[in-house]
């Protein structure tokens, strides 16, 4: 590992050890395409750098970041401007966002099904709407890489009926990492290869027998060209969490999304220990390509 600038180690008055230092590391290279303060917001919630509210120190751990390309030890993507990662945001309330007519039939009655790619600022503007408005955990940034799309259906006219979102998977799940097999080193090595499910709405007023698992599986397909395109790198396994209390995950399941057992229910932000039950989820993961635990185990990156 490259020296530091003994300057550039501390950050808020404590130095940081050399093994955060190596987590850093992994981490931006790890994050490829998300911006700076993204791969900062992200390192403060892997290393517990918190305000006394509980707020993470995006900030100055962004200008931590800077110091330590300054000093050579890592490249930082160029400066963007966007909205810091995990933040809520405004939600608009428009007619395109209120209930609509029933469609209710079988999804065969609908077709063709069309899946587009959240771009431009109306596609935005809309998915959020939709999300922040109708899916029961509502609408945040998410952290890291993302990719969204809406989802349509053609007869007896074009109306939206879904929203998916595809972003950065959890730094460490028990039962995923004892499926695949990781150690801590090949974890952190191979966690680009994996991809979560993160928000998942099918919109309430929509009653169309087998259009979640279509659309579910359709996602999963684009997303294997569009991740590659967006940021180099080809998805093996993707994942997602259930809320047992609410759903059965019956749409992951008839797609043939395999049930790895439930989560501690911590959730991302609990660095002490201090909610273990409190949220449990049911994990579900899809290998994209054969053999994805043994390529997420052996392979070098």
């Amino acid at each position: 590992m490259m020296k530091i600038q003994r300057g550039a180690q501390r950050f808020s008055g404590r130095r940081v050890p050399p093994k955060e230092l190596a987590l850093i590391h992994e981490v931006v290279q790890t994050c490829a395409g998300v911006s700076r303060m993204e791969l900062a917001l992200t390192v403060c919630e892997l290393l517990g750098w918190t305000r006394t509210g509980g707020a993470l120190k995006g900030r100055e751990c962004r200008e931590f970041l800077e110091r330590l390309e300054s000093g050579g030890f890592l490249t930082l993507p160029h400066k963007q401007m966007g909205r810091p990662v995990g933040s809520k945001t405004s939600i608009p309330v428009t007619e395109r966002g209120n209930p609509g007519a029933a469609l209710v039939g079988r999804v065969e009655e609908f077709t063709p099904l069309v899946l587009e790619r959240v771009q431009s600022q109306e596609e935005r503007l809309l998915f959020r709407e939709l999300v922040g408005r109708h899916h029961y955990l509502g609408y945040a940034v998410p952290y890291g890489a993302r990719l969204q799309y809406l989802a349509f259906v053609s007869k007896p006219e074009r109306a939206v009926v879904g929203c998916v979102q595809f972003s950065s998977p959890g730094w460490r799940m028990q039962a995923r990492d004892q499926w695949v097999g990781w150690d801590d080193a090949t974890r952190k090595r191979n966690l680009q290869r994996v991809v979560n499910n993160s928000r998942f709405l099918i919109l309430p007023w929509v009653w169309i027998r087998n259009l979640a698992t279509t659309i579910l599986s359709s996602a999963v397909r684009r997303l294997m060209i569009d991740w590659k395109d967006q940021y180099g790198v080809d998805p093996w396994l993707v994942e997602t969490l259930v809320n047992p209390e609410r759903f059965h995950g019956g749409c992951y399941r008839a797609a043939n999304w395999i049930v790895l057992g439930q989560t501690s229910g911590r959730g991302r932000m609990d660095r002490g220990h201090q909610r273990h039950g409190a949220e449990i989820k049911t994990l579900l993961v899809y290998p994209v390509v054969r053999d994805a635990a043994r390529r997420l185990r052996e392979s070098e990156g």
